[in-house]
């Protein structure tokens, strides 16, 4: 991981250069971008690992940049790095896509362990699983039901991978919380079941959103059979 990809779309140079002196000597190769438009062509030109995405841009928000790279990118991974630190910001950067969220002014130590975490999460060195006709490969990211493809958002896909490997035990909503968005990241724990209604939607014309099962009073459980 510490030889992966980093694109840093800030239009404060100075924030540019310490970044990728910060982040270089740890073995990362670092791009930098001053604007949405810049940093769009360096990823649809690079292979980017993750993306450093600052909010207020001077030709669009870094929101509105987010929006494109989950419809046409979805995967990539995206930590958000904003001056806005009020909760409804961090609330609507996640649930846009953001794989985490760090508000400046910001120790570099900080910056770099959430790198760390999200490119775990992101990038697992794991085997592929597969339960019945439902398959999941975390390294390529790719799910499919029968050969069809099937396009998860990230939030989702870290949901199902974390479902699907270890199945038929219940989680807690902090527990999944703490697996699919970090457990840095403070978030209400209601988010979580509008992400499960989320992934049970993409199941569903396969018929296998009733393997994500409520279990009243604690939480959530997927389970082998219908």
């Amino acid at each position: 991981m510490s030889n992966a990809v980093i694109l840093v779309i800030e239009d404060d140079e100075g924030i540019q250069d310490m970044l990728s002196f910060s982040l270089e000597p740890d073995g990362f190769k670092v791009h930098s971008a001053c604007t949405a438009k810049q940093g769009w062509e360096i990823i649809e030109n690079k292979q980017i690992d993750l993306v450093l995405l600052d909010w207020m841009l001077p030709d669009r928000s870094g929101i509105d940049l987010l929006h494109r790279i989950r419809k046409y990118y979805s995967q990539l991974p995206v930590i958000m790095i904003t001056a806005r630190a009020e909760e409804e910001d961090r609330v609507l950067g996640l649930d846009v896509g953001a794989d985490d969220y760090i508000t400046k002014p910001f120790s570099v130590r900080e910056l770099k362990s959430r790198i760390h975490a999200v490119l775990r999460r992101t990038m697992p060195d794991e085997q592929p699983i597969q339960i019945g006709d439902l398959y999941l490969d975390p390294v390529s990211q790719r799910v499919r039901v029968n050969e069809q493809g099937l396009n998860l958002p990230p939030t989702e896909f870290r949901l199902l991978h974390y479902f699907m490997s270890h199945p038929d035990r219940v989680f807690t909503r902090g527990q999944l919380l703490d697996q699919a968005w970090g457990a840095q990241v403070y978030v209400e724990e209601r988010t979580v079941d509008v992400h499960i209604r989320r992934l049970r939607k993409n199941l569903e014309p396969f018929n296998l959103d009733a393997l994500i099962q409520t279990v009243h009073g604690r939480g959530y459980r997927f389970s082998k059979q219908i």
